[in-house]
């Protein structure tokens, strides 16, 4: 069982920059990818960028390619989400998440944390 905690959310204005991290509690938590998902006021859910369990690999959805950068450190048991010229469209609930097996986003995930605020103003 892996259990995640976020943290780093807040407010900020467009244009600039938050740094998410996620840590994880468990022995597996080297052994599966991680990713972060977000989930905006009377929308769905949706994903934002995954990792492989090695970090040899990301990947990014098309809204946030070239701003968005996932990193973890199986060391410490952390995954991070480095979030640059943010815009107001960015605000929502994120959430750190663990899936067993490779990375993908047509499949449910496993491991989920309890989400963090980030709000983007205009």
């Amino acid at each position: 069982q892996v259990q995640l905690v976020e943290s780093g959310g807040g407010l900020v204005q467009a244009g600039g920059s938050l740094r998410l991290s996620c840590a994880a509690s468990g022995r597996t938590f080297s052994s599966i990818a991680m990713g972060w998902f977000r989930q905006a006021p009377g929308k769905e859910r949706e994903f934002v960028a995954g990792i492989t369990w090695s970090g040899t690999a990301t990947y990014n959805a098309d809204s946030v390619k070239g701003r968005f950068t996932i990193s973890r450190d199986n060391g410490k048991n952390t995954v991070d989400l480095q979030m640059n010229r943010l815009k107001p469209d960015d605000t929502g609930v994120y959430y750190c998440a663990g899936r067993r097996g490779i990375l993908t986003t047509g499949r449910p995930w496993d491991y989920w944390g309890q989400g963090t605020q980030v709000t983007v103003s205009s």
